[in-house]
């Protein structure tokens, strides 16, 4: 089956909710610990007082899936409608693309209005990584289709090169933590997402990022590769998959370890949730699940949910 045949494969979107609802406890959760108050209780791997509230990581991913689930495939202008048309200004958007998808839904051509960013560089930032795992988990059956696909959902927003590796990274993590023979080693995670992955600043720290699978400090690591403080899809990137792969099967573990070297902390569990919940071992806790905010309404009313 093709990615443009009319009805997806048995469990192809059941896959991508449960990636994006790890997504979502992931993002939520990771963005209680730019309270002030909560430092503390990350320190000691407890959680805070619910409900906790998603980002625009979230409302993104959102967008992705429901897109998905009405066209079988990436359709880059209904995907660009939908960031616009969904998008909630205090969710936290960076601010290139708050005025970005204002103008979209104004009228703006989003190809000329993304690819004028930067100077004409477009952004290089974690924006199209940060919502694609869903993606990934769709096409479990189909990697390279999903990192394609991923280089085709990256363009509404983020045009730079890196920002584009990025998401095809976490789309093809996401689709091998989703395999239907189970989730591959850490060391297998990695190298297919090497293989998938153009040549790129993102491609280098995943094989440097694959080198250190044997380092049992994630502050070393991030130290190393990055953990997002710039934002950069080759600043978290990275690290985001090392820290998926060292836990695939156990989210609390990936969360916690994640989340506890700071940086772009919603953003970086994001992806990791997202990866993990790919696969049917990866699910986030129950409880954790429960404090999460609902997903938005109008992704059911869109026949996503």
């Amino acid at each position: 089956m093709t990615a443009d045949s009319d009805s997806p494969p048995a469990g192809r979107l059941d896959r991508a909710l449960a990636s994006l609802r790890g997504l979502a406890v992931g993002d939520a959760l990771g963005s209680q610990f730019f309270v002030p108050e909560n430092y503390p209780l990350l320190k000691r791997r407890a959680l805070p007082s619910g409900p906790w509230q998603w980002t625009d990581d979230t409302e993104m991913a959102c967008s992705v899936v429901a897109v998905l689930a009405a066209h079988r495939r990436i359709d880059q202008d209904e995907l660009a409608r939908s960031f616009a048309e969904h998008h909630d200004f205090d969710r936290g958007y960076g601010p290139a693309v708050n005025r970005l998808l204002r103008l979209v839904r104004e009228g703006g051509d989003w190809r000329e209005l993304a690819s004028a960013l930067f100077k004409g560089q477009g952004s290089w930032g974690n924006g199209a990584a940060m919502r694609i795992a869903p993606l990934g988990a769709w096409y479990a059956d189909d990697p390279e289709q999903a990192t394609h696909q991923a280089e085709i959902s990256a363009y509404p927003t983020h045009q730079h090169r890196e920002a584009v590796a990025g998401a095809m990274a976490v789309a093809a993590a996401a689709a091998l933590a989703a395999a239907p023979g189970g989730p591959p080693s850490a060391q297998s995670l990695l190298d297919g997402v090497v293989a998938l992955v153009p040549r790129s600043a993102v491609g280098a720290g995943l094989r440097r990022a694959r080198d250190m699978l044997d380092y049992g400090d994630a502050t070393t690591v991030a130290a190393v590769l990055g953990c997002g403080r710039r934002t950069s899809a080759h600043d978290t990137v990275p690290f985001a998959l090392w820290s998926a792969a060292r836990a695939l099967g156990d989210y609390e573990q990936a969360f916690w370890a994640t989340a506890q070297v700071g940086g772009d902390v919603d953003t970086n569990c994001a992806i990791v949730g997202g990866v993990l919940a790919a696969g049917k071992a990866g699910a986030p806790p129950a409880e954790w699940a429960e404090r999460t905010e609902a997903l938005p309404g109008w992704l059911r009313a869109e026949g996503a949910e």
